[in-house]
């Protein structure tokens, strides 16, 4: 299987993150930008802001869940406030 990447976007028109799995995260960036997504497309145009690896999916989708709880939103506040 492909190395899984999980993803954060940051919305360079309003003060919105996205977060996501793919084995091709500039890829996904690019269907991002073209509105393929019915949340997403709200807020394009997307930078790709912060990626991680993972040798499996299942290893993605378990620090996707984490970014997206309470404890990952302060961990990405914190990375968008450092950059």
């Amino acid at each position: 299987m492909a190395e899984q990447f999980i993803y954060i976007l940051l919305s360079k028109s309003a003060p919105k993150t996205y977060t996501g799995v793919s084995c091709d995260p500039i890829k996904r960036l690019r269907e991002h930008n073209t509105g393929s997504n019915n949340y997403t497309k709200r807020y394009k145009p997307w930078e790709l802001f912060y990626t991680e690896s993972f040798n499996t999916r299942h290893e993605a989708l378990a620090r996707e869940r984490y970014l997206k709880s309470h404890a990952g939103r302060k961990f990405i506040k914190k990375l968008i406030e450092n950059k």
